[in-house]
């Protein structure tokens, strides 16, 4: 009788180790996959690119109408929330990550927080790796020409950007509460491999 229950309590220590564990092997974690390598995903278009899924990665290397810079905005709107996105840009880029959209139809680095993608931005404190009028860098982080990852962070007015596991902002500001996101084509050559987002 002993060794059976012995067993039995062996059994459950077992089943809950493996439902402790089973989350974090899963996607079933809280992550919503927006891009991946395979998929573009469902936004909506402000200006417009020629945003097409080439070699594994969204990518865009032209704005199709005049000058207006083109973004994908996300259909659903964020509070709190982390992000991961995987990109790729030239030395010309000039994109980023635009979260807290007050407009779906403005975006703009005065109506959401604009964690910048501009290696060769005029002014470098608000280029790479900053918040545009925000959190600046110094010095700025350069991207081109290989794979990074951006992590961001949003709650509450606490902002914090880590850039290939380098913090580069962790700031608080209270202007944008909630709203999409959103991917930026401005110039050069534009990649994003993966993009996912954990509301918290």
């Amino acid at each position: 009788m002993l060794r059976v229950t012995a067993i039995a309590a062996g059994f459950v220590i077992g089943v809950a180790a493996l439902t402790t564990i089973q989350p974090a092997m899963s996607q079933s974690d809280g992550w919503v996959t927006l891009v991946d390598s395979t998929k573009m995903g469902d936004w909506d278009k402000v200006g417009d690119a020629n945003w097409e899924m080439k070699d594994g990665a969204l990518a865009a290397d032209k704005l199709l109408s005049g000058k207006d810079l083109a973004y994908l905005v996300s259909k659903t709107p964020y509070k709190d929330f982390q992000i991961k996105a995987e990109f790729w840009t030239d030395a010309e880029a000039n994109s980023g990550i635009f979260i807290r959209c007050d407009n779906p139809k403005v975006i703009d680095g005065k109506t959401c927080y604009e964690v910048n993608i501009f290696d060769k931005r005029p002014d470098p404190s608000y280029g790479t790796g900053a918040i545009v009028d925000v959190a600046k860098v110094n010095p700025m982080p350069k991207a081109a020409d290989k794979w990074n990852t951006y992590e961001i962070t949003a709650k509450g007015p606490k902002l914090t950007v880590i850039l290939n596991g380098e913090k580069t902002v962790d700031v608080e500001d209270t202007k944008h509460a909630v709203g999409p996101i959103a991917l930026q084509y401005g110039s050069g050559v534009v990649k994003f491999r993966k993009v996912q987002i954990k509301p918290l």
